[in-house]
């Protein structure tokens, strides 16, 4: 079970970890391909969250809201010494409850395709997200493709 936290991007774990999802980032992606650095992650329309076993982080993730009442996710990775061990779906289990809770109508994300992507689409995949088009001002490529959920109105 992991201790989900609103993570403040303070802790030293925390910044390896979106240190190590930046650097694979740039390994995976084509040179043109843009993605939320740190300092973007600290703004204020964006929501942090981490999970953690015994002091240790494994994974993150992030909500970033858009102008138009839908919501983005960014920055999702799960330390490699906690891949496979549910520590990824906890942290997207929060963001769609937290989009839920914030009244939004939709939540999407931008991803890759390959290898280095597939464990990541078939999480969303999971947990209903399904392939659409573009959206905000993202643009479609050869290589990225777009997820989405629509949650429900209450």
């Amino acid at each position: 079970m992991f201790d989900i936290i609103e993570d403040d991007l303070k802790n030293p774990q925390s910044r390896a970890l979106i240190a190590l999802h930046l650097a694979g980032m740039s390994e995976n992606v084509p040179d043109d391909a843009t993605f939320l650095g740190l300092s973007d992650l600290e703004r204020p329309e964006v929501t942090v969250w981490s999970a953690w076993e015994n002091s240790r982080i494994a994974s993150i993730g992030a909500l970033k809201m858009l102008p138009d009442g839908t919501g983005e996710i960014k920055s999702m990775r799960t330390h490699p010494n906690f891949a496979g061990r549910g520590a990824g779906a906890a942290i997207l289990k929060t963001i769609i409850a937290a989009g839920k809770a914030r009244g939004l109508r939709r939540l999407s994300l931008e991803t890759g395709s390959g290898s280095a992507f597939a464990a990541a689409v078939a999480l969303y995949q999971k947990y209903g997200f399904e392939k659409g088009e573009a959206y905000s001002t993202h643009t479609q490529t050869e290589f990225n493709h777009f997820l989405h959920l629509d949650l429900p109105q209450s």
